[in-house]
């Protein structure tokens, strides 16, 4: 029996989600957060709940190609004062998961990534000068990094929505193109691995998600090196706005389903 009958998905459907697969890797070395549209796409043709933990595994190919490529652009500080709220996030977002329906996870992320977005803007017309990546050891940057934090784990462990959240905040922690590249491919790396036991234990991993997954996989690879060529040919001021449009996007999308 092959991946598309045990899914009961047409080839135009299975089209649909090689295309979003492909933008996993896009956005995973180009423009961070355009996998929300991704998000969208599994989230229609497959089960809500169900097409996180498909997603999961993909996303996880793609933190592994954009870590490959920007590998020694992170910035390590920063990735050690966020890890341990990600990790009440996660917990809190398992949590979360057990009784929440689809709708009020949806209408939750989709309000959160939308206020991120909002803050960003605001913070970055009325600075001066953007911070500084070295600003979380600052009280005001540790209290912003565990804010994003929690809601970075929260979001990506519900939804696999977190990639927003934490574009929001680098943005606004001032990274560069190239820092927030690297810094965002670590991170992601590590956070999606550990929530794989969760994902597991709630059922949403499980043979027949990784069927196909692994037919999907494939298509995130081209994403990645589309990405990688594009990223050298935007400029800073391009890259965040596009960060940020795709952000509102993503989240118009999850409170208009």
């Amino acid at each position: 029996m092959n991946t598309m009958t045990l899914w009961h998905i047409t080839g135009w459907e299975f089209a649909a989600l090689a295309s979003a697969a492909l933008l996993v890797g896009f956005s995973k070395t180009a423009v961070s957060g355009a996998n929300t549209v991704s998000l969208a796409i599994f989230a229609a043709v497959l089960p809500a709940r169900a097409s996180t933990g498909v997603l999961l595994p993909i996303l996880i190919v793609g933190d592994v190609l954009a870590v490959l490529t920007y590998r020694r652009h992170a910035h390590w500080p920063t990735l050690w004062r966020l890890f341990p709220a990600v990790a009440a996030g996660v917990v809190f977002g398992t949590l979360f998961l057990v009784w929440a329906d689809d709708g009020v996870v949806r209408t939750s992320i989709g309000a959160i990534l939308l206020l991120m977005a909002g803050v960003t803007m605001w913070r970055r017309r009325t600075a001066e000068t953007a911070e500084e990546p070295d600003a979380v050891v600052t009280r005001s940057g540790r209290v912003k990094a565990r804010s994003y934090g929690v809601l970075g784990g929260f979001t990506t462990m519900v939804a696999n929505a977190g990639g927003p959240v934490m574009s929001m905040y680098l943005l606004s922690a001032g990274f560069r193109k190239l820092g927030f590249l690297g810094t965002s491919a670590f991170f992601f790396l590590i956070v999606n691995v550990s929530k794989v036991p969760f994902s597991v234990g709630l059922g949403l991993i499980d043979g027949h998600s990784l069927l196909l997954d692994a037919a999907l996989a494939a298509f995130v690879v081209p994403g990645a090196f589309l990405g990688k060529w594009a990223v050298n040919r935007i400029n800073q001021r391009l890259f965040e706005q596009l960060v940020i449009a795709a952000t509102i996007v993503g989240g118009l999308q999850l409170l208009l389903r």
